[in-house]
């Protein structure tokens, strides 16, 4: 049953046939879900209770979705502010007003909206990052803020939660760690600068959280990322920009100063949304929170899109030598994209999107989705025969 939320901002919601309310300023999920500790209060019973937080997603369609239909589907009860900026075109017009998440998944997912599930209690609000004082009444209440922008949008959506005292916020991160990022890095789009601004507000109240999941499948997706609207501001979003080409059967693979393809972690976006709703019940934030669908070489990444397509791709094998020499060459001829795509493959050489510890997979009650049969779906009706 939808919770319903009555005008004290209780929600009240039925489990196992018993009704219950929580407050939204409580923060917690099921500890028989995922083994963690609630910070309940003490007239509610932890194993019978899903409480609410109120948890504003803010950004552009593509993670947001993904986000947002991640916490559909966790079993805790979340009131749930999306952010939509000014300068996102709306394309389902009055739909985009109606309260509740299905509204908000129709205008990303191109499906009909579901008004019976408006009454869930999600809200699609659009809002300015350059208006200070509306972004702290959309704000206002809210526990939590899932950044999905970047650059000075991030840096106002971070200032703006401090002043209306969100407690806690995830920056626009979902790659690899930040701690093996080079002081210059030219795929930075802000990312520092939002990390140190975090650094300074934590010790006065906000904690914050980077979600880390490598890479994210849907690059080797028909239309790569931007078919899914992620990544539009990175310039190597576009199908066939890192590594991969499933259409025309091609790859580029980099390889470790000592021989072998670098090794990246890999996570399907819906799967993100999923590891993000169940972190979002913890009752401390850790700093950095991992997740991985799959660990694997560069060079079994390929292998598995030979293996759909049913026969070898024309590879191309680079070392750094040779990645640093076509660097070059695109920076004399100002190919800005270019220089993007192979910036990409040194720091895959480099081993910023591989982690042994994906200290997040361990929380959580599912199995992520398999690269090579996410790959399959992926494509399924996008190839004809080689």
């Amino acid at each position: 049953m939808p919770p319903a939320m009555d005008s004290s901002g209780v929600v009240e919601f039925a489990i196992d046939d018993k009704r219950w309310a929580a407050s939204s300023v409580y923060i917690h999920s099921r500890v028989d879900r995922v083994g963690l500790e609630t910070g309940l209060p003490s007239n509610v019973t932890p194993n019978k209770t899903v409480a609410t937080a109120l948890l504003t997603i803010a950004g552009r369609r593509g993670l947001k979705g993904h986000f947002a239909l991640g916490l559909l589907m966790s079993a805790a009860s979340y009131k749930i502010v999306l952010l939509l900026s000014v300068s996102v075109p709306l394309g389902f017009g009055e739909n985009i007003s109606f309260p509740g998440l299905f509204h908000f998944a129709a205008f990303w997912t191109g499906l009909m909206p579901k008004p019976h599930l408006s009454a869930r209690g999600w809200q699609v609000v659009v809002t300015d990052y350059s208006d200070g004082p509306g972004l702290d009444f959309n704000l206002a209440g809210v526990n939590v803020v899932i950044s999905t922008v970047s650059g000075v949008s991030q840096l106002a959506l971070i200032d703006a939660a401090f002043r209306v005292g969100v407690h806690r916020f995830a920056p626009a991160e979902f790659e690899g760690r930040p701690s093996l990022r080079p002081a210059q890095d030219a795929l930075d789009r802000g990312r520092r600068g939002a990390l140190e601004r975090l650094n300074q507000y934590q010790p006065r109240g906000m904690q914050y959280c980077v979600f880390v999941c490598g890479i994210f499948y849907e690059r080797f997706a028909p239309g790569g990322m931007i078919a899914s609207s992620i990544g539009r501001g990175s310039g190597i979003s576009g199908e066939g920009d890192y590594v991969l080409n499933t259409r025309h059967m091609k790859a580029h693979i980099p390889h470790a100063a000592d021989g072998p393809s670098a090794t990246v972690c890999i996570t399907s976006a819906q799967d993100v949304g999923r590891f993000v709703a169940a972190a979002v019940g913890m009752l401390q934030w850790p700093s950095e929170l991992r997740m991985c669908g799959e660990r694997m070489s560069l060079s079994e990444l390929v292998r598995v899109a030979e293996v759909m397509r049913g026969r070898p791709f024309e590879r191309a094998d680079h070392n750094l030598e040779s990645l640093d020499s076509s660097l070059r060459l695109a920076q004399v001829s100002q190919d800005m994209q270019g220089q993007l795509r192979i910036i990409a493959l040194i720091a895959s050489t480099e081993g910023r999107y591989d982690f042994t510890e994906a200290n997040l997979n361990s929380m959580v009650d599912f199995t992520p989705t398999r690269f090579r049969d996410w790959l399959r779906t992926a494509w399924w009706g996008h190839l004809t025969p080689p």
